[in-house]
């Protein structure tokens, strides 16, 4: 699979990412660790290098796995961890990195990211200064290769970037939901910052696979996801059905169509959870699917069918924590 560069870094990533909340256990279910073993693996097999996961998914659990999965070719591979909300004080930041990279079985960490904003999920309020501080000097050590952030708007991502380089910015982003495009994406493109888009597939809706009135069971997180709800679902139905003959006159599936679409957007790079190793494989395909211009803006409007009628809260999820 083509690389490209991450931010201004000399760290190489694939457009198509591995997404391994799932493997943390917590907000999922039906997970086994020894079929995301076998997805991890495959994912390295079917070229993709770059996985990105966080302290908080399963409380260290997906990262273990991680190093379970992938300990044997860590060299050749892109570890992408994150620091929580709740751990963003200087030594926090620096006892987090440490028990990632424990957990990681690993002595550097090629991308360290802030989860989400401090006073995110009411935790304590804490200066951007120190947590990158804190991530500036991480990275002088060598414990960490470049510095990132998720979940940030496009002030909040200026302001980091006053203390130090900001190489890739995670967002939620996907053919149906594109705050992004209106908020940070410009000065991304502006500034050579990599755009990490997680829930590219929009947590499966674009795959295809969820029909009218379809109810999770309990304890999986997309119960709460907005777009699941009520008429963004339905109107969800409307555009993956005027998808579905683009993407058969590429002979792909609707997940490749969505993945093929995101990563041809400006600076942007796709993370895509599989569950097991046939989800992962379909997944690196969507690399050599090649859209045309033309195809391009049909699908960005079609898109719009969604995204023309959500409202403007940054977070997918109507939690209540």
């Amino acid at each position: 699979m083509e690389k490209r560069s991450l931010g201004t870094s000399q760290i190489q990533i694939t457009p198509i990412i591995m997404g391994t909340w799932q493997a943390g256990k917590r907000m999922w279910v039906g997970i086994e660790d020894s079929d995301t073993i076998k997805a991890m693996r495959a994912a390295f097999d079917a070229g993709i290098t770059t996985f990105d996961t966080a302290e908080v998914y399963g409380e260290g659990h997906s990262e273990q796995i991680l190093a379970t999965a992938l300990a044997d070719v860590r060299d050749q591979v892109v570890y992408a961890s994150k620091v929580f909300a709740n751990h963003l004080k200087y030594d926090q930041v620096m006892e987090a990195c440490d028990r990632s990279l424990k957990n990681l079985k690993t002595d550097y960490i090629d991308l360290y990211q802030i989860h989400w904003p401090s006073g995110s999920f009411n935790n304590p309020i804490v200066p951007i200064q120190e947590t990158m501080s804190a991530l500036n000097e991480l990275k002088q050590q060598g414990k960490i290769r470049a510095i990132g952030v998720s979940n940030f708007s496009r002030s909040q991502l200026e302001e980091a970037a006053k203390y130090g380089r900001i190489d890739s910015l995670q967002p939620p982003y996907s053919l149906f939901w594109r705050g992004v495009e209106k908020d940070a994406m410009p000065y991304c493109v502006e500034n050579n910052i990599s755009i990490i888009a997680y829930s590219s597939l929009a947590q499966g809706l674009l795959t295809g696979k969820f029909k009218s009135g379809h109810k999770f069971e309990k304890g999986d997180n997309r119960a709460d996801n907005k777009l699941f709800k009520g008429e963004n679902y339905e109107r969800a139905q409307q555009a993956l059905s005027k998808l579905r003959p683009i993407a058969e006159s590429h002979q792909c599936s609707l997940a490749q169509l969505a993945l093929a679409w995101l990563i041809a957007q400006p600076q942007a790079n796709a993370i895509a959870g599989a569950r097991n190793a046939e989800q992962v494989a379909q997944n690196a395909q969507a690399a050599v699917v090649k859209l045309s211009s033309d195809e391009l803006k049909e699908i960005d409007a079609i898109g719009r069918i969604v995204t023309e009628h959500l409202d403007d809260g940054a977070v997918m999820w109507e939690w209540n924590f």
